[in-house]
């Protein structure tokens, strides 16, 4: 999936890579996506969270490998 941001997470734990994916999302425009790689595993359900308060849209959520790939387009 291609991206309009990247996000690079990994090393953080929570709040820092829904922190950091916030601070990305402001450089963005409407229909743009972000993508976030973290090793947290609870950014996997904090980001589903955040979309759903947020009105983003969730587009992919993955793990390999205890890394976390998460793509989230902007409202």
């Amino acid at each position: 999936m291609k991206a309009d941001w990247t996000v690079d997470a990994k090393g953080l734990s929570c709040p820092m890579p829904l922190v950091r994916a916030k601070k990305g999302m402001d450089r963005l425009n409407s229909g743009d996506v972000l993508e976030l790689i973290s090793t947290d595993p609870g950014s996997k359900n904090d980001f589903k969270a955040w979309v759903r308060t947020a009105g983003h849209e969730l587009i992919d959520v993955h793990e390999a490998d205890g890394v976390y790939t998460i793509y989230v387009k902007k409202k």
